[in-house]
């Protein structure tokens, strides 16, 4: 539907009213199966309001006078024949002219539509002064589209929740003096002040000031962050607790909260392979129709029945439909954190089997920690955690720091060593209290001639061992690995609960690897991999036609995303790792992975039951059309009937309209 069509878009008056965030764009010519109330280019701010809720006043007047109309012709108010003749030809030439001007654009632009078919059968009915019938179909087709408009209304919600969370007024310090400006006359450079509950409406620098800010929205972090002068803020996240001066860096759509909607705004413009299915589909029903009132007038030489023939097929369900079913999935999408760039990654999505899994930064945190201590028989853990740290104190290796981070966490006291060497590959030669200390692998201990009990020296549990000795004694051993996020294991299992496979890719150890595919339950591993092996092992998945989504946080997953079917980026990743993914979740929750999977999955299945439902009901409709079981009337309340049910069907994917877009929950203020 072409009307249906751009109330699924916004207007350029929405996007010039977000500040400056959008340009303004046109809805493609898929789907005809709508009414044109205005031009596209008076598709304004006005309009828009009117459309709101799917209604306007010129709508309700024309359904109106074809109302009475019909109305007039069915109690016979004015005799004779030839003034209801006149009544019902100009409630059809007022009331049907939207439909008519559909069928005469599409016609002379070459395209089959429904509008054209319909346009045919009201004639038709007309001709054979059937002009209660006419005026019924016109009225149910009428009513149809501003139904459908108010279901599709609420498609273009979470898009407009974004543009509308950004304030429109700014406050701004030029010259020493604080004035309100506009959202669209805010330059980079400008001193933005943000109140306590505020919301930041720019990428920048704190100035001044010192706050707690929620930025889930953007990183998906769900506790506030600390912020005082020369902390990053971004646009899209709440000032919750202090006063804040920001020196705008970004603006606009180079934000990263315009960045999103800029993405949302695209995939919501963009037509997958299904929608064009979806739309020639549509065609070859019409064609179907008009083939088949054809074959049914030639044969049985009854017009009525040739008529309902007409009146019965819709195709509005699928061409209309599919459009509303990506639309509502991408925006779902959106307000549960995951920005999926178009619709042809959300139908690829749908069909995937196989999703490859980075682990570092994706299913683990990416830091370090201490996860056990196995001291010496008689030696005091601590001490051996003691030892470990003072040697590693001027360490720049992640492992020695997090020894002493972990020390001093646990109020340990850290001595400053005498004497530090650092041996490549080995570890750490320090002198601490006069003492030589070692810090490192079983090769550096052995070197030195410090001998390690077989019960330590075999110790693999996929982490990292650490050795430790000092004055030529072994202290024991201490077990560092990277933590797995807790939430990966609730979205494997959900994973695995669709019917997809998983595979854990990655450039760590392969012991590393297997334990924490072990903790999540993944069977399939691949470790000790270079960027470009990522790259083949994903090509080769490809050769054996599996449909891969691959998961990715940093530039060395950058290849492998862009050679998977779709490629999903954790929103905390590198910017190389989130422009070559189709898909970036906001923040570091897998889940959101799994519930998009899910999602993509349902809306799948929903177009394919709008496509085999549609070409059901037609089939039936025109087979007892064509035998007389329907009369017109009858045929337009089925075509309606199916039409809105199939709509409706689509309509389920769409978002509530009082539902929190993802990342605005309440967060308690700290400080």
């Amino acid at each position: 539907m072409s009307e249906l069509h751009r109330r699924t878009q916004l207007s350029g008056a929405d996007l010039r009213s977000a500040g400056g965030l959008g340009q303004p764009h046109t809805a493609d010519d898929a789907g005809h199966c709508g009414l044109v109330h205005e031009s596209e280019h008076d598709h304004d701010a006005q309009h828009d309001h009117e459309h709101e809720h799917g209604f306007s006043w010129i709508e309700a007047a024309r359904i109106l006078l074809v109302a009475l109309a019909a109305a007039a012709v069915w109690w016979r108010v004015w005799e004779p024949f030839t003034a209801l003749s006149l009544i019902g030809v100009l409630g059809l030439a007022v009331g049907g002219w939207p439909i008519f001007a559909e069928a005469l654009e599409n016609l002379l632009a070459r395209r089959m539509t429904m509008e054209l078919s319909m346009t045919l059968a009201i004639v038709a009915a007309a001709a054979i002064a059937q002009f209660f019938t006419a005026l019924i179909i016109t009225l149910f087709v009428l009513i149809a589209e501003v139904l459908e408009g108010m279901t599709v209304s609420r498609g273009r919600h979470a898009i407009r929740e974004l543009l509308d969370f950004l304030p429109r007024a700014i406050a701004v310090r030029r010259a020493g003096v604080v004035a309100e400006v506009d959202a669209a006359e805010l330059a980079a450079g400008d001193a933005v002040l943000v109140n306590p509950g505020g919301r930041i409406p720019v990428d920048g620098t704190v100035i001044a000031g010192h706050s707690f800010v929620d930025q889930s929205r953007i990183t998906g972090e769900s506790l506030p962050i600390e912020k005082t002068a020369g902390a990053a803020v971004f646009a899209g996240s709440i000032n919750q607790s202090g006063a804040l001066e920001i020196r705008a860096e970004r603006i606009g759509r180079d934000t990263s909260y315009g960045k999103i909607i800029e993405a949302v705004e695209q995939a919501e413009r963009s037509r997958a392979p299904v929608q064009r299915l979806a739309d020639r589909l549509a065609g070859y029903l019409v064609y179907f129709a008009l083939g088949a009132a054809l074959a049914t007038y030639l044969v049985t030489r009854d017009i009525r029945s040739t008529i309902s023939v007409i009146i019965v097929a819709g195709a509005c369900g699928i061409a209309a439909g599919t459009p509303l079913a990506i639309l509502g999935a991408i925006g779902r999408a959106a307000r549960g954190g995951a920005i999926v760039k178009g619709g042809l990654y959300l139908e690829l999505l749908g069909q995937v089997d196989t999703v490859v899994l980075d682990k570092t930064g994706t299913l683990t945190f990416g830091q370090p920690e201490v996860r056990a201590l196995h001291p010496s028989a008689g030696v005091e853990p601590m001490r051996l955690l003691e030892a470990a740290a003072a040697a590693e104190l001027r360490s720049e290796h992640p492992l020695g720091k997090t020894l002493v981070e972990h020390a001093r966490a646990l109020g340990r006291p850290v001595d400053e060593p005498e004497h530090f060497a650092y041996q490549p590959g080995r570890g750490i030669e320090a002198t601490v209290g006069g003492e030589r200390t070692l810090v490192g692998n079983l090769a550096l201990l052995r070197d030195k001639g410090i001998a390690v009990p077989d019960a330590l020296a075999s110790m693999s549990r996929g982490s990292s061992e650490v050795y430790v000795a000092r004055g030529g004694v072994l202290l024991g051993a201490i077990e560092i690995a990277d933590r797995v996020r807790p939430e990966s294991r609730e979205a494997i299992a959900a994973i695995h609960a669709l019917g997809a496979r998983t595979v854990l890719l990655t450039g760590d150890a392969r012991a590393v690897a297997e334990s924490v595919a072990a903790e999540l339950g993944i069977a399939e591993v691949a470790a000790d991999l270079l960027p470009e092996d990522k790259r083949d092992y994903i090509r080769r998945l490809n050769a054996e036609r599996r449909r891969v989504a691959m998961v990715g946080d940093g530039i060395n997953d950058a290849p492998a995303l862009i050679e998977a079917g779709v490629g999903i980026a954790m929103g905390s990743g590198t910017d190389v790792a989130r422009e070559s993914a189709d898909v970036v979740l906001l923040g570091n929750d897998l889940a959101k992975f799994a519930d998009t999977l899910a999602l993509a999955r349902r809306t799948r299945r929903i177009i394919w039951v709008n496509f085999a439902g549609t070409i059901g009901v037609d089939a039936l409709g025109i087979a007892l059309a064509a035998m007389g079981l329907l009369n017109p009337l009858l045929a337009a309340f089925i075509h309606v009937a199916s039409e809105l049910t199939f709509i409706l069907n689509s309509a389920r994917l769409l978002p509530g309209r009082h539902a929190p877009v993802a990342g605005a929950r309440a967060v308690p203020a700290k400080g």
